[in-house]
C-alpha cells in the first residue's frame, strides 16, 4: 500500500525532531564515572546543574571496576569524566590510554605537582594521612614518623584497617619509594605485629577504636576525624573528642599526602560540557566549600582552610610525584601479602 506522502512526511519531522532531543539532551549530559561517594558531591552536581542547565549523570564503583569498564565499553563508552579518591587510579586510567588532554587552561590555579604534566588529569582536593592518636594515653612527643610505628613500643596499641584499602596501598608506594623494598616489607610485618587487633572496618572505626581504648593510635586521612566531630551523633562527636592530630616525618620528607582528581576521557562524546564541571570544581567558590563540607583540602592556591583545619595546623606534605602512587601499586600489594597484612 503506497503511504501518503503528507504522513511521510510527518514521520520524517518527528524522527527529526526526535533526533534533535536526544542531541540537545546529549549536550545537555556529563556522564560521570566516580570512585567517590560523599553525598556533598551530589551537591556540588545540583549547583552546576542550577548554574549551567548541564545534568549530571553518575556512575559510582571502585577505581579498578571503573577502569575495566571502560575499557569493556572502548569508544562507545557513555562516559565522559573518570573521578578517583586517589591518585594511583589516576594514573592507571592514564597508562591504560583512557584519559584525553584537557584545555591546558583549566589548570593554571592548581600547582604543578597536583595535576598531570600533559594535563590527562587534575587533583580537586587533597587529603593528608596522618595518625590519630589517644589524648589520655599518648604524648605528641612520642611519635615521629610513619617508620616508627615499626617500634616495639607500639605492640598491640595500634589501629589499621586492611591492606586492601587503596589509602593504605598508597602510603605504602611513599614507604617503598623513600626506602626500598626490603626496608618497606618489614615496616608492614612490623606494624602489623604491632596492631590491637586484626584489620577491620573504615578508618571511622579506628578513630573509634582509640576512643573506646581499644588501640592508643589509629593511622587516618584527617577528613574522617572532621567528619566524625561534626557528626549529628554524639557518640561520633564523642569519639573525635578523644582523639588529636599528629603529622608524621615532618623532620623528613613530610606527610603522606594524596587526592582525589578527575580525567576527561578519550569517550567523551560531550568535552565542552566535561571540561565546565572540571572548571567548577576547580573554582574559588566551590573550592572554598571543601574545608567545610568533606574536611578536605583544597588544590586551589589562596582558598581558606576550614577552622578545624586550621586547628590542626599547618604541615609539610612529602612532595614524592603522584604517578608514584600508580605506578608501585602492584610492588605495596605483593609486599602486604608477604608481610601477612590481612
Amino acid at each position: 500500500m503506497k503511504v501518503p506522502r503528507i504522513f511521510s512526511l510527518l514521520g520524517f519531522a518527528s524522527l527529526f525532531a526526535l533526533f534533535l532531543s536526544d542531541s540537545v539532551q546529549a549536550e545537555n549530559t556529563v556522564t560521570l564515572y566516580t570512585q567517590r561517594h560523599y553525598e556533598f558531591d551530589e551537591k556540588l552536581h545540583e549547583e552546576f546543574t542550577e548554574k549551567t542547565g548541564i545534568k549530571v549523570e553518575v556512575v559510582k564503583a571502585t577505581a579498578d571496576e571503573l577502569i575495566a569498564r571502560l575499557e569493556q565499553e572502548g569508544e562507545n563508552s557513555p562516559a565522559d569524566l573518570f573521578m578517583t579518591a586517589d591518585a594511583g587510579g589516576l594514573d592507571r586510567a592514564s597508562k591504560a590510554g583512557l584519559l584525553a588532554a584537557m584545555p591546558a587552561s583549566l589548570l593554571e590555579s592548581v600547582p604543578d605537582r597536583l595535576h598531570d604534566p600533559e594535563s590527562l588529569w587534575t587533583a580537586i582536593t587533597q587529603r593528608a594521612r596522618v595518625l590519630a592518636y589517644s589524648k589520655d594515653r599518648v604524648k605528641a612527643s612520642d611519635l615521629s614518623t610513619y617508620e616508627d610505628l615499626a617500634d616495639a613500643k607500639w605492640k598491640g596499641r595500634l589501629s589499621i584497617r586492611s591492606s586492601s584499602n587503596i589509602y593504605n596501598q598508597s602510603l605504602m608506594t611513599t614507604i617503598i619509594e623513600a626506602n626500598d623494598a626490603e626496608t618497606a616489607e618489614a615496616w608492614a610485618k612490623a606494624v602489623r605485629g604491632n596492631m590491637a587487633r586484626p584489620p577491620q572496618g573504615s578508618d571511622r572505626d579506628q578513630i573509634r577504636a582509640v576512643a573506646a581504648g581499644l588501640a592508643d593510635v589509629a593511622l587516618v586521612n584527617t577528613y574522617y576525624v572532621g567528619l566524625l566531630e561534626n557528626s549529628s551523633e554524639k557518640k561520633d562527636r564523642d569519639a573525635a573528642s578523644a582523639v588529636s592530630i599528629f603529622f608524621p616525618n615532618q623532620d623528613g620528607r613530610g606527610a603522606h599526602v594524596n587526592i582525589s582528581g578527575v580525567g576527561l576521557l578519550k569517550s567523551s562524546k560531550n568535552r565542552e560540557a566535561a571540561a565546565k564541571l572540571i572548571e567548577f570544581l576547580l573554582s574559588p567558590e566551590t573550592q572554598a566549600q571543601y574545608p567545610n563540607a568533606t574536611y578536605e583540602y583544597p588544590v586551589v592556591d589562596g582558598v581558606a582552610w576550614s577552622e578545624i583545619q586550621e586547628r590542626w595546623g599547618k604541615f609539610k606534605a612529602d612532595e614524592v610525584p603522584l604517578k608514584v602512587l600508580g605506578e608501585r601499586n602492584a610492588e605495596a600489594v605483593r609486599l602486604f601479602n608477604k608481610a601477612g597484612w590481612e
